[in-house]
């Protein structure tokens, strides 16, 4: 469903850059994830973390993806220390819920800080927002039922 190989295909844009096909700057990156600067940023940082293997969204994770999450949250909070950011408790990290994904492939968005985000991005990641879902409450969800609802 979900989950495919290393790539999603030629036309999934997060895939070409996990491919090292566009000219894209990688800020983190190990084996299995890598995190770049969002093109529109919401925030002062905004940056996303990306599995390596295409994995259409938070919908398609399974509870044996909570390690895949739990890494992902802290590659964010790493990326997020490296370019100073000071308050770790002023940041949001969270998954746009289909169709409301700009690029369907799963991306964990890390910004901050959080408390001098636009309305405008507030509606797209505050917490009133019915299209962005936090990765603790993902993490919860898996943990507790298997998968994201």
């Amino acid at each position: 469903m979900g989950t495919q190989g290393a790539s999603g295909g030629d036309d999934c844009p997060f895939c070409q850059i996990a491919n090292n096909q566009m000219d894209t700057e990688i800020l983190l990156s190990d084996d299995e994830l890598l995190c770049f600067r969002d093109m529109k940023p919401g925030a002062a940082h905004h940056y996303l973390v990306i599995p390596r293997t295409h994995i259409s969204s938070c919908k398609a994770l399974q509870g044996e993806h909570t390690p895949l999450v739990e890494r992902m949250v802290e590659m964010g909070r790493s990326v997020l220390e490296k370019n100073k950011v000071r308050d770790l408790s002023d940041v949001r990290m969270g998954f746009h819920l289909p169709p409301f994904s700009s690029v369907p492939h799963l991306h964990l968005h890390a910004l901050a800080p959080a408390s001098m985000m636009t309305f405008r991005s507030q509606l797209h990641y505050g917490p009133q927002s019915h299209w962005f879902i936090t990765a603790d409450k993902v993490l919860s969800q898996l943990r507790t039922r298997g998968e994201v609802k």
